[in-house]
């Protein structure tokens, strides 16, 4: 099985191609070749940007049996990739966002079928309005879809509230305050791209998984006191918590509505039985 990933070398990609490595697939990456990690043997890396028309039109003509989509963010980029690997693919691969979906939740746990409204975060809007564009060209027989929603999937890099976790783990080990959100008691659900990569890898050229969208998280969730303070065990350092109302915080700056109000404020489950289903 050929399978394109366009990145394949980000927080989350990068994990899924050795996961696709591993399942013996065939695996092509498509960047500009910038990140400083190397991609495992046996992995073909075709050079190019995304803005380059002509190389990025040239991806169609190789019929890939599956196209993993990491880097589109708007439906400019979707139309472009619909006439492109229209007809040219056995699936393509939309990765999407948990934050897409109702904010604040209604109840205690997210599933597949919770509505996708963030008045929060207009990339959130974004993300489900290309779903809801695939979807379409989906029924219209066009290319076959599947979706994905990862929640906050880490790495490389530490967990960030509405400021970076590096720029936190920076503040941690020179001694200075971290801002935690509201009283810290919210819980979130964080999960490690190697652990997300097992399951999104299996549903790759998967018939089950056609028309179908999924989130892929941990069944985990922990409160941000918890994942701030081990964080600052595992970095050496003293943890001291400042603790600011979210609504203060996006008075003080307004950018940062989206990763609060539409994101990270509100506490966040997820059920993943579906993808279970499909992907064991």
């Amino acid at each position: 099985m050929k399978v394109l990933y366009i990145g394949g070398t980000g927080e989350i990609s990068y994990s899924c191609v050795h996961a696709s490595l591993a399942r013996k697939q065939e695996v092509s990456v498509f960047n500009r070749g910038r990140n400083d990690e190397s991609l495992p043997a046996g992995v073909r890396r075709i050079v190019g940007d995304m803005a380059d028309q002509t190389a990025y039109a040239a991806l169609g003509k190789e019929n890939f049996d599956v196209i993993c989509q990491f880097n589109a963010y708007d439906l400019k980029q979707i139309e472009r990739d619909l006439s492109i690997f229209g007809g040219h693919c056995g699936q393509y691969l939309f990765i999407s966002s948990a934050s897409a979906y109702l904010k604040p939740p209604r109840g205690d746990v997210i599933t597949e079928a919770t509505p996708l409204v963030n008045p929060y975060w207009a990339y959130s809007r974004a993300k489900a309005q290309i779903e809801d564009r695939l979807m379409q060209a989906h029924a219209d027989k066009k290319i076959p879809v599947t979706i994905v929603r990862p929640s906050h999937t880490y790495r490389r890099h530490y967990p960030g509230t509405c400021i970076e976790g590096d720029a936190n783990a920076w503040r941690m080990l020179n001694g200075r305050p971290v801002v935690i959100h509201g009283d810290g008691t919210s819980l979130w659900t964080m999960t490690h791209a190697d652990d997300f990569a097992v399951p999104f890898a299996r549903l790759l050229g998967n018939p089950k998984a056609l028309g179908e969208a999924f989130h892929i998280t941990t069944d985990r969730a922990y409160s941000w006191i918890h994942i701030m303070t081990v964080m600052a065990q595992s970095l050496g350092a003293e943890a001291n918590f400042v603790y600011v109302p979210t609504q203060t915080l996006i008075r003080y700056n307004p950018e940062w509505t989206g990763k609060l109000l539409g994101d990270k404020t509100w506490s966040t489950m997820f059920d993943n039985s579906k993808v279970k289903t499909v992907a064991g």
